[in-house]
């Protein structure tokens, strides 16, 4: 499972070859072994992962028509609202904001049926490129843990790159995300805006 891309994951899913909810189980499983020593996530979300995922597997038992990203584990950087989880923007003043409303690409991923299993760790208010500002831990490279992962969205790259997650959001104004794809060798996208 762990060299398969999102869209494979998403086939095999869709096709009853394998259970969301198995997949985040056994991801979770990972992030709790890995994730200490990485520091990817800020917060993760097991009870909300599992239900979107289970409503997925009853959705595909039920011949129903489901998102490009059905059941596919996923990481938003923290600075994206949720009202599943807390949102820090990591930083300590933020530490039990609770957002009354999802940000709209988070909606985005909800409609694709994607999971999302945690907030990724960033520079504190995406100040920084290293994800070593975060005011809840510092993320460090899933390569080399003396080495950073780049910013202000090293968590979401570290995620993908120790295959804490399938895919992740980030943030971009001045290489945000694509500064942090490069050190940890993960692909990283700034869309052009409006899209």
């Amino acid at each position: 499972m762990e060299n398969l891309t999102a869209i494979q994951l998403r086939d095999k899913i869709v096709g009853s070859q394998i259970k969301s909810a198995d997949v985040v189980r056994s991801l979770f499983e990972r992030i709790d072994l890995i994730d200490p020593t990485v520091g990817a996530y800020i917060s993760t979300l097991k009870d909300y992962a599992l239900s979107v995922a289970a409503d997925v597997d009853r959705r595909v038992a039920a011949g129903e028509q489901l998102g490009a990203l059905a059941g596919v584990p996923v990481a938003v950087k923290d600075n994206m609202c949720m009202r599943a989880g807390a949102t820090t923007c990591a930083s300590k003043i933020l530490e039990h904001f609770r957002s009354p409303y999802d940000a709209h690409v988070v909606e985005r991923l909800e409609a694709a049926d994607a999971v999302i299993v945690g907030k990724a760790n960033m520079d504190e208010f995406a100040m920084g490129s290293s994800t070593e500002n975060s005011g809840l831990g510092q993320t460090v490279n899933p390569w080399d843990a003396t080495r950073v992962p780049g910013g202000s969205s090293g968590g979401s790259a570290a995620a993908v790159a120790a295959r804490l997650c399938f895919g992740a959001l980030g943030s971009d104004t001045g290489g945000a995300i694509r500064q942090p794809a490069g050190f940890c060798g993960v692909v990283g996208l700034k869309p052009t805006y409006g899209r």
